[in-house]
């Protein structure tokens, strides 16, 4: 049995190994691994299996029990399969872009260009096919929900009516456009900072048929739209990438020491939370039945069991990797089993969408529907104060913003670096703030009450985001993360600089756009329809709430951000840019105080909660709410800009008279000499001096 050899970590071009398979640069996999690789293949297709036996098995008695007309055993299974290859395709795309932008190491002056290789080349590949997955999804899921054969829907004028029944059609929609700009990216990128566009677009495509799917329906989906969101992510970042370096080890390629370590690192730290939020998402689901009581249940154990066989192969390789025992056989031996239990856990999750869960059948009140829970009591000051309900979702970002940099501050006062407390204090703060108003009796009650909504919009969008912009957040993580050597891979510092300075942040950062969206998104989302829709679904209402965090923070870093911005303001400016923005927020509660429109009024009736009454009085109070909301942070925002003007010219004075009395400024001698010059010229024409 060969022992892998600890070598350098240069990432050599990605061709098929030859006889010798020579060990230059990694890990690669010898030709006599060829059967195991095919073992691999076959058994992942195998492990995929459950969902289209599911599908098989539907019938018309699992359609009327949650009200749709049966179309025919070729519907369930013609969108089981299109589920599972997208599923597929859409994690092996993503991974592939975690694999290529953080995983592989990059060194020397061309760092920030992307080479191009197989990583590249499954991307590619992977994003067409996801594509053309996703396309079939919104046949199949929209004759599905219309209870409708596939022969119709693909009649002229009978696609979109039957994308009306049901949000998932219109979800894969969503998941084609994504899926095409991964592929345009990964054809189209030639630096590092190309493919990070490609990256959010591939994320968002996994999660549109996710959040609009089962955990959206019944008691309690606000906790598992959350918690299957965070997994979305947590196994685009896991799950992916193991999936891409099972494809690379099929194939012969190379696996750098330097990849593999970084993929073992992200694996400890995800495979824990994945796991959590897969209990999440179950305890949802079966909404207080037998584990083993439902075929939902029993399909949760099987994705268990897939994450724990992921954990127990990547403790199985690190084992023998601090003992110096990890041969090549072991590693392909637990990367197998890894992309095996990966495409076990798909399947499973297939398979799932194919069975109505238990949460369906549970009795659910009109709040319920569209909150998750119910809100019995009118919104009393004490009920405020008193009636908390996490907020899964912002308490999971808080958490995770603040320990990052805490790790941060750690990292800088171990070099004997000092890092102001105050920023500290105002990013931990604004993260508090995050989290009292969306988890506190106001997040409870902005559902249903226009004012205290607005009240929690004025939070998210004014008070903490300029606590938030002070904390320096980039700067601080710039100071900590070591710059890479010219011979090292390159690392958070490299990412994090290559991304400010691409195009995209600069756009996201330019003063005109930031104060037309942060000014504008009052008007077009309340007085267009937009609020009464977004606010039916629980993952639009988050979504709304965290572009009011985003939208904020882009305007305060402007104006008394601690970090450089790409274009960054004169103090001046930065003051005519407060000033602007105040009338329109005065203008905006005006027109909410005086319109004689109920906003959003259907879905505060649809509701049915008895101390709705007076939608009119409502709405004027969240109006004045939004004046004063608005126009009070301003205020102090401008105090803070007037004390930050005035403490940056006492340095600039305080610079000056160091130089000066340092005996290196000119400044007055040369003043002197000018009238001396002066003086001699005047003389030689013959004229005096005034």
């Amino acid at each position: 049995m060969r022992r892998v050899r600890q070598l350098n970590l240069e990432d050599r071009p990605e061709t098929p190994a030859g006889p010798a398979a020579a060990d230059v640069a990694g890990l690669r996999l010898s030709r006599r691994r060829a059967p195991l690789a095919a073992v691999t293949v076959l058994a992942a297709g195998v492990a995929g299996g459950p969902g289209i036996a599911a599908a098989v098995a539907q019938d018309a008695a699992v359609y009327a029990s949650i009200h749709v007309d049966f179309p025919g055993t070729a519907v369930p299974v013609t969108a089981a399969a299109a589920r599972l290859v997208a599923d597929v395709a859409g994690l092996i795309a993503v991974g592939g872009l975690v694999v290529a932008l953080f995983l592989r190491p990059r060194r020397g002056g061309g760092r920030d260009r992307l080479s191009r290789g197989l990583t590249l080349t499954t991307v590619q590949v992977a994003a067409l096919v996801w594509l053309s997955a996703a396309a079939v999804s919104v046949l199949a899921e929209a004759a599905d929900a219309g209870g409708a054969p596939l022969s119709s829907a693909v009649l002229p004028g009978h696609l979109p009516y039957l994308v009306s029944f049901s949000d998932l059609p219109k979800a894969w929609i969503l998941t084609a456009l994504c899926a095409a700009v991964v592929a345009a990216g990964a054809f189209l990128a030639r630096r590092w900072q190309g493919l990070l566009v490609p990256l959010g677009a591939g994320v968002l495509g996994l999660l549109a048929p996710v959040v609009v799917g089962q955990v959206l329906v019944g008691p309690d989906h606000d906790v598992g739209v959350d918690a299957a969101a965070i997994q979305v992510v947590l196994v685009a970042g896991t799950f992916g990438p193991v999936l891409v370096l099972g494809l690379r080890a099929a194939t012969g390629r190379v696996l750098a020491h330097e990849t593999l370590r970084r993929t073992a690192r992200l694996l400890a730290a995800g495979l824990p939370l994945v796991l959590v939020t897969e209990l999440a998402v179950t305890w949802f689901k079966l909404a207080g039945s037998p584990l083993l009581g439902s075929g939902t249940g029993r399909l949760a154990v099987v994705r268990l069991a897939a994450e724990v066989v992921v954990g127990v192969a990547l403790a199985a390789a690190w084992w023998w990797a601090r003992r110096g025992a990890l041969t090549e056989r072991r590693l392909m031996g637990c990367l197998a089993a890894a992309v095996v239990a990966v495409a076990g856990w798909l399947g499973a999750g297939v398979a799932m969408t194919r069975i109505p869960p238990p949460q369906y059948f549970v009795p659910t009140s009109y709040a319920q529907v569209f909150l998750g829970f119910d809100v019995d009591a009118p919104p009393s000051a004490a009920a405020l104060v008193t009636a908390w309900r996490p907020n899964v979702l912002f308490a999971v970002l808080a958490a995770a913003a603040v320990l990052v940099y805490l790790l941060a501050v750690r990292r800088l006062r171990r070099r004997g670096d000092l890092w102001p407390v105050g920023r500290t204090a105002a990013w931990t703060a604004g993260w508090l703030v995050v989290v009292v108003v969306t988890s506190s009796g106001l997040g409870r009650y902005s559902g249903p009450s226009f004012s205290v909504h607005m009240g929690v919009h004025m939070a998210l969008n004014m008070f903490a985001p300029v606590l938030l912009a002070m904390g320096g957040v980039l700067t601080l993580l710039l100071r900590a993360a070591r710059p890479a050597g010219p011979r090292e891979a390159a690392g958070p510092h490299e990412w994090l600089t290559a991304a400010l300075g691409s195009p995209l942040l600069r756009l996201a950062y330019h003063p005109l756009l930031v104060f037309v969206v942060f000014i504008g998104s009052y008007y077009g989302l309340y007085l267009t329809g937009l609020f009464g829709d977004a606010m039916r679904f629980h993952w639009a209402h988050q979504l709304m709430n965290l572009h009011f965090v985003v939208v904020g923070y882009l305007f305060f870093s402007l104006v008394v951000g601690v970090d450089r911005p790409p274009r960054p303001l004169p103090h001046l400016g930065r003051l005519g840019f407060v000033l602007a923005a105040m009338p329109f927020h005065a203008f905006f509660g005006v027109i909410l105080m005086t319109s004689d429109t109920v906003i959003a009024e259907e879905y505060y009736r649809l509701l049915d909660l008895p101390w709705i009454g007076d939608l009119d009085g409502v709405q004027r109070a969240g109006g004045g709410i939004a004046w004063a909301g608005g126009e009070i942070p301003l205020l102090l925002v401008m105090a803070a800009l007037g004390r930050q003007w005035a403490r940056s010219d006492e340095r600039e004075a305080r610079r000056r008279d160091r130089h000066f009395d340092s005996g290196l400024d000119d400044d007055f001698d040369s003043y002197n000499e000018m009238l001396r010059r002066l003086d001699e010229r005047a003389a030689r024409d013959g004229k005096a001096h005034p």
